[in-house]
């Protein structure tokens, strides 16, 4: 195997070449660390890059590997960690250059989870400021470009560690989604992202600020690899606002599982916001055409989100105020969002609202098991496309393409992300599966029936494919 290769084989293949020491953590952290030099200046994929600590960390696991076969899963594997998650010793900006001097003294809880699964830190990714906007440009920090066509955008919030995977500048990434800010970069990229249920991933040691709309998942090249890391970064811990039960069998076993056939919905369109493009339409016929050859029952029906649109939308708005951030180092859109900030009383309304509109969401699941939509409405923007425009201006634009993700986040439904094919300009489409509550295992059986049908991880972007 080249290197080339190598970086972008899947975490759990690199998993089995560390076990099997035909290559070491060491070698593994130095070939993405030189990518990371030759790439990174033009895809604005990291922030913060972690060498000296990283390699430290490799050699340590690779002296272990002489001492002891008892390993936990992912041991040596490289991984990268969203800069809105704090990493004891390592600046955590919240998308703001000013607050690179922040260095938190103790590990995010799905951080510290990440680091038991024996993953490497390699640095931490870009996010838009505060993880706010679904594109990565934030102030003083270059823009994240999509590997797949450098003049657009890798999606936000999470679109450095979606840039940094799709150019094999990380092994799987850590991201989060509290709007689609794991499965649209997921999208924009190739790659799988899952957004899991409520209560599945812990907010150890702080807690949730917005009401249990956001949640940490992964991003990865495979379905059997997002599953796996979401093995790993499951579980309650102690204190936790929200809880479920562990799984019956781990997710990663749902990926090798035989699927009974599945009662199916799908919608192209998000009254009233919009229907979806050309491109987003064809991603979900296409995939709805492949259920059927698979055996499983499809019919089209979308379930009624307009009563969610202003609540949720205060509510997500909120993360803004209750960040702290001084609002003179905030970007004009959220300065603009911060200044239309309610009252407590107002948000209290809203989370009222949005919890009755979740309740009769979920009920649309009564009688099906998966629906599928697109991920966003609309195909990638270029970088910068937004920036001539108003706060008001791209607030609406935002709203409009981002449509399909909200629901899950209201809800706290499982959702997954899942590449279909490419458009005319070389830039991934790919549709979500929103499952029932607590029943990613579901979607993760279904994603993983559709990949091997039609597997789009095995192309890379040939933009970070050559030699070195």
């Amino acid at each position: 195997m080249n290197q080339v290769d190598l970086a972008f084989a899947s975490a759990l293949k690199q998993s089995e070449l560390i076990r099997s020491k035909e290559i070491s953590p060491l070698e593994l952290v130095e070939l993405y660390l030189e990518r990371i030099q030759q790439f990174n200046s033009k895809l604005g994929s990291y922030f913060t890059v972690t060498a000296e600590q990283a390699i430290d960390d490799a050699k340590n696991k690779t002296e272990m590997l002489t001492q002891t076969e008892d390993l936990p899963l992912f041991f040596g594997v490289p991984i990268s960690i969203k800069d809105l998650n704090p990493v004891a010793g390592i600046p955590c900006s919240y998308g703001n250059a000013a607050l690179l001097g922040n260095v938190p003294d103790y590990d995010d809880g799905v951080v510290a989870k990440i680091k038991q699964a024996g993953f490497v830190i390699l640095g931490k990714t870009a996010s838009s400021e505060l993880g706010s906007f679904p594109y990565t440009e934030a102030t003083g920090f270059p823009p994240t470009r999509n590997p797949w066509n450098l003049e657009y955008t890798s999606g936000g919030s999470s679109g450095g560690a979606a840039s940094a995977l799709a150019a094999g500048l990380c092994s799987i990434a850590q991201g989060s989604d509290g709007g689609g800010s794991i499965r649209g970069p997921a999208a924009c990229c190739g790659l799988v992202g899952i957004k899991p249920s409520r209560g599945r991933v812990t907010h150890a040691p702080v807690g949730d600020r917005l009401n249990g709309i956001a949640t940490n998942g992964p991003i990865a090249r495979t379905v059997a690899d997002a599953a796996a890391l979401l093995d790993a970064i499951s579980g309650y811990v102690s204190g936790d606002s929200y809880w479920l039960p562990e799984p019956e069998k781990t997710f990663f076993a749902s990926t090798q599982e035989k699927l009974q056939n599945l009662r199916i919905a799908f919608c192209t369109s998000i009254p009233p916001l919009g229907e979806a493009d050309a491109n987003c339409h064809q991603g979900v016929i296409q995939t709805v055409k492949l259920l059927e050859e698979l055996g499983h029952t499809v019919e089209e029906k979308c379930p009624d989100i307009s009563a969610l649109v202003e609540p949720f939308q205060i509510v997500w708005q909120a993360n803004v105020a209750a960040s702290g951030v001084p609002v003179e180092i905030l970007q004009p859109l959220n300065r603009w969002l911060l200044s239309r900030s309610c009252s407590a009383g107002e948000y209290l309304r809203a989370v009222y609202q949005m919890q009755i509109v979740a309740r009769k969401l979920v009920g649309f699941f009564d009688n099906i098991d998966v629906l599928v939509m697109p991920v966003y409405l609309h195909s990638p923007i270029r970088v910068g496309e937004w920036a001539a425009l108003s706060p008001e201006e791209t607030f609406d634009n935002i709203v409009r393409w981002v449509a399909p993700c909200p629901a899950a986040n209201a809800t706290g439904q499982p959702a997954i992300s899942l590449p279909v094919g490419f458009d005319e300009k070389g830039l991934p489409i790919s549709v979500q599966l929103i499952g029932k509550p607590a029943a990613e295992n579901t979607i993760i059986s279904l994603a993983a029936q559709l990949e091997a049908a039609n597997p789009m991880h095995e192309k890379r972007p040939l933009s970070v494919s050559s030699e070195q």
